[in-house]
């Protein structure tokens, strides 16, 4: 990971606003176009998939975050990820928070919550989906990963096995990627009680996050 890590309470301050942004706004606009909360790694951004014009003029947009912004792209708005919530996502056009939520909402944020998101923790945020993104493709060519606002992971499962990249979380308050067997495995690779987790510090970027979903797909076969 590039840049100086931000400090652990600014981490978590950041992420939990994100989380807020992406489980009561993002999700929101997502599952009104596409009936999934599934989001997206896009160019850099966490993204939506893509939504209605809105009356832009363009037939598709998206909404992203990204260096500090929280936008619809192209058309605008463009808004500073800053102050409530409920605010933003009354300028972007979208009603605050799923109706029928198909999870129990995970951020623990209102439409009263105000932003807290030092910009060098959004970036570790964002750098941590960037990488594990990039990986899981390289990974597994034949699937799209997905950003999902529950767990704020960005994630595939292929062959009964999660893999993925969380920015952090109560398990781990770093970034991490994770292997996650849907069968319990035993043995020296599974260091968390959902699987293997590695710190993306401890890991050589992309390739380094390949190489651990790689051993973990070999580990899952081997062990019992």
């Amino acid at each position: 990971m590039s840049g100086p890590d931000p400090s652990p309470d600014a981490l978590v301050r950041a992420r939990t606003s994100v989380h807020g942004l992406a489980e009561h706004v993002f999700a929101v606009a997502a599952r009104a176009a596409t009936r999934s909360i599934r989001l997206y790694v896009h160019d850099g951004a966490l993204s939506t998939p893509d939504l209605p014009g809105a009356g832009t003029g363009d037939p598709t947009t998206r909404l992203e975050l990204r260096d500090g912004v929280v936008a619809r792209r192209p058309g605008g708005p463009e808004l500073p990820f800053a102050g409530p919530l409920g605010d933003l996502a009354a300028a972007l056009g979208v009603p605050f928070g799923l109706t029928d939520p198909p999870y129990r909402p995970a951020s623990g944020c209102g439409p009263e919550h105000l932003v807290d998101a030092d910009a060098a923790a959004v970036e570790r945020v964002l750098e941590a989906w960037r990488v594990g993104d990039a990986a899981l493709r390289r990974f597994d060519p034949a699937q799209t990963p997905i950003v999902w606002p529950e767990h704020l992971d960005v994630a595939i499962v292929a062959d009964a096995i999660n893999y993925g990249v969380s920015p952090g979380d109560g398990f781990e308050p770093w970034p991490y990627a994770y292997v996650g067997p849907h069968r319990a495995r035993t043995g020296p690779f599974w260091n968390a009680p959902f699987g293997a987790a590695r710190r993306l510090a401890e890991l050589d970027g992309v390739e380094g996050v390949v190489a651990f979903f790689t051993a973990g797909r070999t580990a899952a076969l081997t062990d019992g």
